[in-house]
């Protein structure tokens, strides 16, 4: 099998433009097959809202990782493009495949000439569904979640202005697929990462690392000037708080 280069530099025609530098994120290609796994398993009471939890058993063996899934996500979206035609790869090849997505830039998408070539599938979601393990092992530690440079943020005070600023940018900017880091610090109801997808005037079309057969809306509420995050199996819906993360040097 011929070997496969982490990204080829053949140069486009003149004037032409990669698809994947002009498509939409399409959440059922661009994203994993499998979820992020949760330690706890959560009980709500329908009435109330107020919860319950023990621990699951038998463990889950890939929990902690939703902050490095939205990111490798988007790294992929970046920086990859699938080839369907080519003959597939072996394990160690993907692996170096995967390697060099991840080890890219989070923020700036690679022009097209330097995209890295992953063969033998549509998709990112064919591809996780065919490797599972491949990715999980590939696209970092539980470790960067607690690492990531913008978690300081959290602790500070997030007043009505700066949730309606994010609400705001994140309507301008839907296009560079945005990372949420939604929190109801000092309460730990949630901590969690989505990757903001899509944008009306006060919805966003959001993929949830713990959730993968769908998307969910990260709701903008004007008159309160607070997102409202929907009930899933691990939280009970409400108000939370938003921010971008993995846009700079301090997020």
């Amino acid at each position: 099998m011929e070997a496969i280069p982490l990204a080829e530099t053949r140069n486009p025609p003149a004037g032409a433009t990669h698809p994947a530098e002009r498509r939409a994120f399409d959440f059922y290609a661009d994203t994993f097959a499998f979820p992020n796994e949760l330690v706890w398993e959560y009980r709500f009471d329908t009435a109330t809202g107020k919860g319950s939890a023990q621990k699951r058993t038998p463990p889950p063996t890939y929990a902690h990782h939703c902050f490095v899934v939205v990111r490798s996500v988007r790294q992929f979206f970046l920086h990859s493009v699938f080839e369907p035609n080519r003959p597939a790869a072996s394990p160690g090849e993907y692996e170096s495949l995967i390697r060099a997505v991840v080890s890219r830039s989070a923020q700036r998408p690679s022009p097209a000439a330097g995209r890295i070539r992953i063969p033998g599938f549509a998709s990112l979601r064919r591809f996780s569904e065919a490797h599972p393990e491949l990715l999980r092992n590939g696209c970092g530690g539980a470790w960067q979640s607690y690492a990531q440079r913008g978690n300081w943020r959290m602790v500070l005070p997030m007043s009505r202005a700066h949730q309606e600023r994010m609400a705001a940018q994140w309507r301008r900017e839907i296009q560079q697929l945005p990372i949420a880091h939604i929190v109801t610090f000092p309460r730990l109801t949630i901590n969690h990462a989505v990757l903001l997808f899509g944008a009306t005037a006060n919805e966003f079309q959001a993929y949830d690392p713990n959730i993968c057969d769908k998307p969910l809306t990260l709701v903008y509420d004007p008159a309160r000037r607070c997102f409202e995050f929907p009930r899933t199996h691990y939280f009970a819906g409400g108000r939370v708080n938003a921010y971008e993360i993995y846009r700079g040097w301090f997020f």
